[in-house]
């Protein structure tokens, strides 16, 4: 009989900023380092573009809920 698979949500999947922050500045230190092949070099610039844009978007929903719990305490809703 086959283990379970454990599948995690999709919380527990998605980086946090601070760790997609991390991860971008671990990525700028090698490609800075120069020791790296120009395809290594390439690959790490590509990942930090996804990266960069991911927590862009992270930032953006952020933002969005900050307006919206302003606007609630504005409404007197809080």
């Amino acid at each position: 009989m086959a283990a379970p698979s454990k599948k995690k949500s999709s919380a527990e999947e998605e980086p946090t900023f601070d760790e997609r922050l991390a991860r971008l500045e671990k990525l700028v230190a090698e490609l800075e380092g120069g020791e790296l092949t120009l395809e290594d070099s390439l690959a790490r610039y590509g990942e930090g573009v996804k990266i960069l844009r991911a927590a862009r978007e992270q930032l953006e929903g952020y933002r969005r809920k900050v307006e919206e719990l302003s606007a609630d305490s504005a409404d007197g809703d809080v």
